[in-house]
């Protein structure tokens, strides 16, 4: 999907389990000494281990090399030194960010004896944000950013321009310099482009997509009020001088582009993630203030809507798993809102839950500061205690001083608040009566479930099917030790706005999540997973396409962590089964069936009941006899035998799984609520806008 990449697919063949290794004897043995300890030097640590610096060598972390180098010109436009920086993607796998700010230093280091710039860019630990006056609050705190950047490409070239000169350094092999820094002459502009490729013996994919840099940039023109932001895809533009000028966009060169500018800062992005949502009150809440040193920025606004969207970043970096910001956040909100219901505007022997206060809230926080903690180098999780008494005092004044001032905003949100309450009760009602009976602990396992023999969950796959005819079909071809079967009558219900209670009144859904064994809501245990391989087995047509969407809407919106841990798959069954002779082989997609069959036999009036083609193709009749080709259309799993759907779909050692994945879970939830909500206006420009990339089985 344009928007968000759900799915990573995975080669999921899976290589037979060798024998464990002999231990070397003790004695007699190899010995281990001084001489064995490695000592890296440089960027070779970062080379040797990347994943400790950002985090991942697949999709994300070629992304966050882009993100670290942006994150450098970011920083000059948070300090009031930089307002334009342009992202241009070039051909050969090259990124170039360029930006108005300061200017690398060029001058001698003391310490180094190198110039500022090739110490900045080789060696890690050294920046200008470990204190001095160089920058007051920034995103990069250890150094080691752009030099890790530096150390994982094969080329890297930085251009300086400061103090009416231009100066230039190149970098090959992972950050070793070509030459000395040299002055190319002079200049009246000040800034860095920075231009590298990703290296290829470190990164196995080093496809980058521009929608994902485009979300990310957009983002970050929010958080910073006046900052002009340019991505360009030049990927397929021959010829670029990008030399010869300081923003490519002067080229005036074609390819897909866009720039962001933003005034409202975090009230427009609060707009814009609720774009379409129906607003529980008008005004949008915002506040910004300096406490202790700590600069707070949260805005937010109640939707109608049973899911929390809180989006949170410290000095500008986007914290995926939050922080003490958000503990703070989460706690002056809950207490601000109890001390309004108490004060007049509810029942005295109510209480809100932190359950109660986030549905339907959208929100952003924002901290800077400028001694900062990040737990580990990707930032996921900001670890500054003091950011929590910041936000709490901050939030807390602001927020009820607003709820004074605005008394009809106040009363829709503490009775959206109250709605969420009682829902929660009557949910807490229903599901307490269906543990009571049971259902939900394991006792009763449901009767349409083929169960696996292994009570090892490491081992144990569980395969979702679409009705009982493939049910029948997969618990005859399965492997029983390991595999178990649950089939799906029809299609589930949309949960996505439905509640837990509504939920487990289905069947079919309660059928589910027994068979995980993880329970739901509050009470969702992962430990007690019971597979820790779960695969969607849908049919490949429009039906089976729809029912993996209810099917991921689910798991998405209520076993979350069942997607972050990598236990979802999807299968990919063959589309056709095509027959030479006596060889017996599968084509996947059209594409692998005109390999097989050859490009000119009319593949769309071939199925398995009529009769065989003659030949490969038109241009091999004419020169050799060739075994007759028949191909069979499959359309659901239901059409093939045991032995067919072992073969295909479920034998570890051959069958492809999809990986369900979620690179970028704002996008995700945008993407779920559009296409599941109510939202209809919207899910029509959708369809019509991605009418072309559907594949349809007509």
């Amino acid at each position: 999907m344009a928007f968000f990449a759900i799915l990573t697919l995975l080669n999921m063949a899976e290589k037979k389990a060798k024998k464990t290794p002999k231990l070397a004897p003790k004695s007699g043995g190899s010995s281990y000494g001084a001489s064995d300890i490695t000592v890296l030097e440089g960027l070779e640590a970062v080379r040797r281990r990347p994943g400790m610096y950002i985090g991942t060598t697949g999709t994300t972390g070629l992304h966050h090399l882009i993100w670290e180098v942006f994150d450098n010109s970011r920083d000059e436009a948070m300090g009031g030194f930089a307002n334009d920086i342009e992202i241009a993607l070039l051909p050969e796998n090259r990124v170039r960010v360029a930006d108005n700010g300061r200017g690398i230093p060029v001058d001698i280091h003391p310490k180094t004896k190198l110039s500022a710039l090739e110490t900045v860019m080789t060696m890690l630990h050294a920046g200008g944000k470990f204190g001095g006056e160089g920058y007051k609050v920034s995103g990069g705190l250890h150094g080691v950013g752009v030099s890790v950047v530096n150390a994982l490409s094969s080329h890297m070239r930085v251009e300086v321009h400061r103090d009416g000169s231009k100066h230039m350094q190149e970098y090959k092999n992972g950050g070793k310099p070509v030459a000395k820094v040299k002055k190319l002459g002079a200049s009246a502009l000040h800034g860095t482009v920075v231009t590298f490729e990703s290296d290829p013996t470190i990164f196995p994919d080093r496809a980058l997509h521009f929608e994902t840099i485009v979300a990310h940039m957009r983002q970050q023109a929010y958080l910073v009020r006046g900052l002009r932001i340019s991505i360009l895809d030049l990927r397929n533009v021959s010829k670029i001088d990008d030399e010869s000028v300081f923003y490519l966009r002067e080229l005036g060169l074609d390819g897909p582009s866009i720039t962001f500018y933003f005034e409202g800062g975090l009230r427009s992005l609060v707009a814009f993630q609720n774009r379409h949502l129906e607003p529980v009150h008008r005004t949008v809440f915002y506040v910004e203030k300096e406490q202790d040193n700590v600069h707070v920025e949260i805005a937010l606004q109640y939707v109608d809507d049973i899911v929390s969207r809180i989006s949170a970043f410290a000095n500008n970096i986007y914290n995926s798993e939050g922080g003490m910001h958000i503990t703070g956040f989460k706690s002056a909100l809950t207490r601000t809102l109890n001390a309004q219901l108490k004060n007049g505007n509810g029942k005295e022997s109510e209480t809100f839950t932190g359950e109660d206060v986030l549905e339907g809230l959208t929100s952003v926080v924002s901290v800077k500061l400028r001694e900062i903690q990040f737990e580990g180098q990707t930032k996921s999780k900001l670890g500054s205690v003091e950011a929590r008494g910041a936000v709490e005092t901050v939030f807390s004044e602001a927020f009820n001083m607003f709820l004074e001032e605005h008394p009809e905003e106040a009363r829709a949100i503490l009775g959206k608040v109250s709605l969420a309450m009682r829902a929660r009760k009557a949910a807490k009602a229903a599901k307490d009566s269906i543990m009571r009976k049971g259902a939900l602990e394991g006792m009763t396992l449901p009767g349409k479930l083929a169960d696996c023999q292994t009570r090892l969950a490491e081992e144990g796959e569980l395969f979702i099917v679409e009705g009982d005819s493939a049910g029948g079909t997969a618990k005859m071809g399965r492997d029983r030790r390991i595999q178990a079967i649950l089939p799906l009558r029809g299609k589930i219900l949309n949960i996505e706005r439905a509640r837990i209670d509504k939920m487990l009144a289905s069947e079919q859904i309660r059928n589910l999540v027994v068979a995980l064994g993880t329970a739901i809501g509050d009470v969702f245990d992962i430990a007690k997973l019971r597979y820790h391989k779960i695969i969607i087995a849908t049919d490949a047509d429009v039906d089976g396409a729809h029912i993996r969407t209810l099917l991921l809407t689910l798991f998405y919106r209520h076993f979350r962590p069942l997607i972050d841990g990598g236990y979802i798959y999807i299968a990919q069954p063959p589309l056709y089964k095509v027959k030479k002779g006596k060889e017996i082989s599968y084509a996947y997609s059209d594409e692998e069936l005109v390999k097989l069959v050859g490009k000119n036999v009319p593949l769309e009036t071939e199925t398995a009941d009529e009769e065989p083609i003659e030949g490969e193709g038109q241009e091999d009749v004419k020169t050799k006899k060739t075994s007759k080709v028949s191909v069979q259309r499959y359309k659901g799993l239901g059409e093939m035998n045991s032995d067919e759907l072992w073969e295909t779909t479920m034998d570890p050692a051959r069958r492809i799984l999809k990986l369900v994945t979620i690179e970028d879970a704002q996008d995700a939830d945008m993407v779920f609520d559009m296409l599941m909500g109510t939202d209809v206006p919207a899910r029509k420009s959708f369809i019509q806008s991605h009418a072309r990339e559907a594949t349809l089985d007509i």
